[in-house]
């Protein structure tokens, strides 16, 4: 089930148990060994969410993201020498206005993504909302703040995290975050449209065969598709 959004303004503390610590150092040392990977050939990927903030449980995903990222062969290439072997791989573009995304799916909990055309400024920091950090952060140890799906605001500790609503107080959330308002306002709307009628649909949802690359693939949906040759133009 997916997490609801909390309206409510009361701060909590969050205390972690040994055993979520320990499931927080086991998730980082599985994307910190990907990122590296990635790195070794000057791939720069960065770690987002519930694992670079520390706020974990077992369903937490290790969600990785290439910001500016080389051909998408190139990536598949460093991870198979890696001997990280990819499952499935995936388009999608959530919006027509949203940059369409390649995902590379390692396994069921975790992904590597890269857009596959422009970031707006929005788009791009929606990853810092939700908490981002380099591959040196993570091995330092560092955890952010950020946003889950909840729209709890997520303050690390050293015993755990505090947490609190963002509803009502989005332009003081987005200075902490180093974001635009704007972007605050989009993902609350965005989360709040999903609590009121339910997980939403994607404009373009697309598996990719065994032979076409991601290049190949947009350039198809772009040939059959106007809404997405006008974002391409973006």
């Amino acid at each position: 089930m997916a997490a609801k959004p909390e309206r409510h303004h009361n701060t909590l503390e969050v205390v972690y148990s040994r055993e979520c610590w320990a499931l927080l150092r086991e998730f980082r040392e599985k994307a910190a060994n990907l990122i590296s990977a990635l790195e070794s050939r000057h791939i720069e990927a960065i770690l987002l969410g519930s694992i670079a903030r520390g706020d974990v449980n077992r369903g937490s995903d290790i969600d990785l993201f290439i910001p500016n990222p080389p051909s998408s062969f190139l990536i598949e290439t460093v991870l198979e020498q890696s001997n990280v072997h990819v499952v499935a791989r995936t388009v999608i573009q959530a919006t027509p206005a949203y940059a369409m995304k390649g995902y590379l799916e390692i396994d069921p909990a975790t992904t590597v993504s890269f857009p596959l055309m422009g970031l707006r400024r929005v788009e791009r920091e929606f990853y810092r909302f939700s908490g981002e950090i380099n591959l040196t952060q993570l091995k330092s140890g560092l955890r952010v703040v950020g946003v889950d799906k909840r729209l709890m605001f997520i303050e690390p500790t050293e015993r755990g995290h505090i947490e609190s609503s963002i509803i009502g107080r989005e332009e003081a959330i987005a200075k902490m975050l180093g974001v635009a308002v704007e972007t605050v306002l989009d993902r609350v709307h965005a989360l709040m449209k999903r609590d009121a009628v339910g997980r939403t649909g994607v404009f373009v949802k697309k598996k990719l065969a065994v032979d076409e690359t991601f290049e190949l693939a947009l350039k198809r949906l772009a040939a059959g598709n106007p809404a997405v040759r006008r974002r391409l133009r973006i």
